[in-house]
């Protein structure tokens, strides 16, 4: 049996445009799974009233919605560039000073007071996730003049890219440690880190592990990133290839296959991963993307990405709800023309867990036989009963090509596995005996239109939730009555 619904996730992010409660409600009934708060705009008392909103429409919409607070990192900004923005044509010169006034098309003054240290002759700065590229050509009497490599339009106060083995500034920043503590109090689902070049980087943030915390996602977006990219990964709780300042760092005819590695890498592991950046630019101004971003979207679902991500398109476009229905449309597009059986072959022959972790590894086992039964048995869907989501997300690794059902008594991981693939989140009643878990979850998926009495399903869970692992696979024929369940099994012969 096959699922024709989507699979790939959508982060969309929630801006001017799309704050309204009417336009969030919007979004959610157009496909989005996870609305993402940039903490690199407005204050903090306005970002978690933005939370508050978020989560009280998705409440009164009745929808299993994430939100992930993205935290600013060490971002260094350009000063204010006039109404309606400047356009920085290609070969021009342009001088670059220290500065947090005003910018224009001539003179760009950049909020970092070091800027004259950490930037060289030679050096490529970017601006606006690397759409104007800037080669430095001298530095002289406090400033830096340079040359326009890729021009284009410049608006608001664009993000300034420095090579990140030379920047100064640490991660998490001081102004990260406060706002990750105060979101963390508040209860937010995911909180992604900004600039992260080593796994230590992530240590520092202090976060306690799901469930009692948030996931925890490192942004991919430096070279040194990529060079640690296992030890990150390990860190982290879901990895995040933010094409933008990555596609400065690194060579642009690497990108797609630097991000094509890192995904597999990620999903191997267990850990959702989101790409990123520019997906469908063109549509903050236009009602329809391009060809290539088309394509784009199709080959990041190609790739094995959990999730897609807007950015600008659905913060502060002209059309945030058309945008969130078309990467809905050409994601599951791609969805239905994946190849399930290659990935999850490819995926099982990875070193996915350390083998000195024995509960990690149970779980492993585990998966792997569950996804050999899915390629084997016509069923009809997949249910995974876990506290900590940690059982569902590595179910989810292999791309089974039949729904994944996401159990869970508590609300956190319920609203955590709205990022993973294939996943759909829902809330069991309270976290019980083993046998009464499963009749429950058949019972709560039976009465969702999830499966039909007659249907066979693969249930994984946990016979003793004080392990933390998954031990029991079984295949369930759905009684007319999931209350049968609660009887004890008879031995297999």
């Amino acid at each position: 049996m096959t699922d024709d619904r989507r699979r790939t996730k959508i982060v969309a992010s929630i801006g001017p445009a799309s704050e309204s409660p009417r336009v969030l409600a919007k979004l959610m009934h157009a496909g989005m799974d996870v609305a993402r708060v940039n903490l690199s705009h407005g204050s903090l008392d306005s970002s978690l009233e933005l939370y508050r909103r978020i989560r009280r429409v998705a409440s009164e919409e009745a929808r299993e919605l994430g939100i992930l607070a993205d935290l600013p990192g060490p971002k260094i900004r350009v000063a204010p560039l006039p109404r309606g923005g400047a356009m920085l044509e290609q070969d021009a010169q342009v001088i670059l000073r220290p500065g947090q006034v005003a910018s224009d098309a001539r003179v760009l003054e950049v909020d970092y007071e070091r800027l004259l240290d950490d930037v060289r002759a030679g050096d490529r700065v970017g601006l606006a996730d690397g759409q104007v590229l800037i080669e430095i050509q001298s530095g002289r009497g406090g400033e830096l003049h340079g040359r326009v490599l890729h021009g284009g339009l410049l608006r608001g106060r664009p993000g300034f890219y420095i090579p990140a083995d030379r920047l100064s500034l640490k991660t998490p920043t001081d102004q990260d440690l406060r706002y990750a503590e105060a979101f963390v109090e508040a209860g937010v689902d995911f909180i992604a880190m900004s600039f992260v070049r080593g796994s230590d980087d992530l240590r520092a943030l202090g976060t306690a592990p799901p469930p009692g915390g948030p996931l925890l996602i490192a942004k991919i977006e430096t070279r040194p990133a990529v060079e640690n990219i296992d030890a990150i990964i390990s860190a982290a709780d879901a990895i995040m290839v933010a094409r933008g300042d990555l596609g400065i760092e690194c060579p642009i005819e690497s990108l797609p296959h630097l991000q094509k590695d890192i995904i597999r890498r990620c999903i191997a592991g267990g850990r959702p991963a989101i790409t990123a950046t520019q997906m469908l630019e063109s549509m903050i101004e236009s009602p329809v993307p391009t060809r290539a971003e088309a394509s784009d979207v199709a080959n990041a679902v190609f790739d094995g990405s959990s999730a897609v991500m807007l950015s600008a398109e659905t913060a502060i476009g002209a059309h945030p709800v058309p945008v969130v229905t078309t990467m809905a449309r050409i994601a599951q597009e791609a969805d239905l023309r994946f190849d399930h059986t290659g990935w999850a072959q490819n995926i099982t022959q990875l070193h996915m867990i350390n083998p000195e972790q024995t509960s990690l590894s149970v779980t492993d086992a585990m998966t792997t036989a569950a996804s050999r039964v899915v390629e084997e048995v016509d069923l009809a869907a997949l249910i995974c009963v876990s506290g900590s989501g940690f059982t569902v997300r590595s179910m989810a690794r292999f791309r089974p090509r039949v729904p994944v059902l996401g159990f869970s008594a508590d609300p956190r991981t319920v609203r955590q596995l709205t990022l993973s693939w294939g996943v759909e989140p829902i809330c069991l009643a309270s976290e019980i005996a083993y046998e009464s878990r499963v009749a429950d979850a058949v019972q709560a998926a039976t009465d969702l239109g999830h499966i039909r009495p007659g249907d066979l399903v693969a249930v994984l869970a946990g016979i003793n939730p004080a392990t933390r692992s998954t031990d029991v696979l079984r295949l369930v024929r759905v009684p007319e009555d999931p209350r049968e369940l609660r009887r004890a099994p008879e031995p297999a012969r």
